[in-house]
């Protein structure tokens, strides 16, 4: 995935897979916290947003917590 501008550091890659691009060596990031770490530049709390569904709580970046990656943020 390819990000530009928007508070995150410039000409910087996060993470590292094998020679077959399958499997994570370094650095895994989940899809939800990298949602997480976008809504949080659009000045967005993933956590706020939440609505009932057949009696669980869905919010923006799923049932399970996803937290904020400030490692990529400049």
């Amino acid at each position: 995935m390819w990000l530009a501008g928007g508070g995150l550091k410039p000409g910087f890659v996060y993470g590292e897979t094998d020679a077959s691009s399958y499997n994570i060596v370094k650095d895994d990031m989940h899809v939800r916290d990298l949602h997480a770490t976008i809504l949080h530049q659009c000045c967005i709390d993933h956590n706020k947003y939440a609505f009932n569904v057949q009696g669980l709580d869905q919010r923006l970046t799923g049932v399970v917590r996803a937290k904020i990656n400030y490692d990529i943020l400049s």
